[in-house]
Formats: C-alpha cells, sequence, structure tokens
C-alpha cells in the first residue's frame, strides 16, 4: 500500500507498505475493498467444500495441523525477534562506539541477506558444525531477520521521544539507564506498536519459507496433500485463501489498535 505524504511540496515522500490492505478510517462504504477480499475469502473456503466436496473437505480436514504449525513458528520468532530488536534499538543509540558499531554492522549485514538465503545458511550450511533441528533453524532464521529490522522500528520509537523527557529525568537524579527503563521505554511502546503489528504480519506471510526446511507449516501440509493427490489448483488454491484470510484478519487488528492508540492522543 503506497502513501504520499504531501506535508511539505519540497520533500514529498512516498511511503510504500507491504502490509495486507485495510479500510480507510474515512471509508464507511457497505462493500469495501477490504471487506470485499476478506469476506470473500471466507466465503469461498466455505462454499468450495458444498460445490465440490472432493477433494476440498478431505483438503481442509488436512491443513489445521500446518495452520497451528504457522502460528507456533511466527509467534515465537515475533517474541524472540522484539527482544533482540529492543537490545539492537538500544545498541544503535547506544553512546559506546563498539556496541553501537557491532548493533550496526549487524542490521546491515541482515537487512542485506534474504530470509531465504538465511534459512539455508542456518539449516545447511550450519549444519555442518552444529546439526540444528528444522523448527529451531526456522524460528533462529525468522527471529535473526525480523530481530534487525524491529531494532531500527525500536531505534525510531526511541528517538521519536523528546529530548527533553531524557533531560528532566537526569535533572531529578536519574541515571541514563534509569530514565531509559522508566520514562523512555514505556513511552516508546505505544510509538511502535503499530509497526510491530506490522512486521508480525509480513512474518505471518514470509513464515511459508519455512516449507523449504520440511517444517510441517500451512505451506507444507499444501505440498504433501498435493503431491500425494495431483490435486494442485485444488491445494493450493485453498492454501492461499487461508493465508489471504489470517492476513487480513490480522492486518484489521493492527488497524484498529493504532486508530485507538491515535484517540488516546
Amino acid at each position: 500500500m503506497a502513501e504520499i505524504d504531501r506535508s511539505s511540496p519540497q520533500k514529498a515522500r512516498i511511503e510504500i507498505s507491504d502490509g495486507a490492505l485495510i479500510p480507510e478510517k474515512e471509508e464507511h462504504a457497505t462493500f469495501t475493498a477490504w471487506r470485499i477480499s476478506f469476506f470473500g475469502a471466507i466465503a469461498l473456503l466455505v462454499l468450495l467444500p458444498f460445490i465440490s466436496p472432493e477433494p476440498y473437505q478431505r483438503i481442509i480436514a488436512f491443513l489445521p495441523d500446518g495452520i497451528l504449525q504457522t502460528f507456533k513458528v511466527t509467534v515465537l520468532s515475533i517474541v524472540f525477534a522484539l527482544i533482540v530488536g529492543l537490545f539492537t534499538g538500544l545498541g544503535r543509540i547506544s553512546r559506546i562506539k563498539i556496541i553501537n558499531r557491532i548493533a550496526t554492522v549487524y542490521v546491515e549485514v541482515i537487512r542485506g541477506i534474504p530470509l531465504l538465503v538465511q534459512l539455508f545458511y542456518i539449516y545447511y550450511a550450519l549444519g555442518k558444525i552444529v546439526q540444528v533441528p528444522r523448527l529451531v533453524a526456522a524460528i533462529t532464521a525468522m527471529t535473526v531477520c525480523y530481530g534487525a529490522y524491529l531494532g531500527e522500528i525500536f531505534r525510531a520509537g526511541i528517538q521519536a521521544i523528546p529530548k527533553g523527557q531524557m533531560e528532566a529525568a537526569l535533572a531529578l537524579g536519574m541515571s541514563r539507564g534509569q530514565a531509559m527503563r522508566r520514562i523512555i521505554l514505556p513511552q516508546t511502546i505505544r510509538v511502535v506498536l503499530p509497526p510491530v503489528g506490522n512486521e508480525f504480519i509480513a512474518l505471518l506471510k514470509d513464515s511459508s519459507l519455512v516449507s523449504i526446511l520440511a517444517v510441517a507449516d500451512l505451506l507444507r501440509r499444501g505440498r504433501e496433500f498435493a503431491s500425494k493427490t495431483f490435486f494442485y489448483f485444488e491445494t493450493y488454491t485453498v492454501v492461499a485463501l487461508v493465508y489471504l484470510v489470517l492476513t487480513l484478519f490480522f492486518s484489521k487488528l493492527v488497524s484498529l489498535m493504532e486508530e485507538r492508540l491515535h484517540r488516546r492522543d
């Protein structure tokens, strides 16, 4: 989704988001694009088994385990990535040069390598040194990759807090560490919640890549069913619809969360 910032004619910029389609606040039509996409996908998932019981009923019955595995990978990865991202963001603004440099190099290197390559590297390349279980390798790669992106989000969120907040805390006798924990970070959490939600959605979609490691996620289960039955069109249609429903659902949650934060402001 692209948005044009016209606040300054001389510095107009286009912001691109890879998030799923979300209805605008001022859009009150009954048939919005988001509603058509979301409820249309659900309707197809409900109707297809009735229109063509074979093979759609078997496909839908075969996929739930994969959906649970997808959520497992996504949730564990985002939790660990949040921890890595927080420390990376703090490292990016650290006054200690060596810490700042390590955090910056980590962000630049990881963001310059595709996630698919990182998955192969951690499981296959490092496998010659230490054997890593498939699920652990998948979560590790997702954590390392998204930790770098979340680190930049935390850095931007911390720097968005007015410098006067830190100066006032120091004037009250707090150390920089105490001021960061008690004053800056609680405010930063509110600032970074919406972009962190967007990263969760992106991670949910990218979790389909772990199927290359034979992790039995949604896509992997679909591939297994299709390879056994040769119902490729039907299987991948259902898989695509499930992913669409999941991403649109969580995109809507992120949108509602962002609206609530704006109301409090």
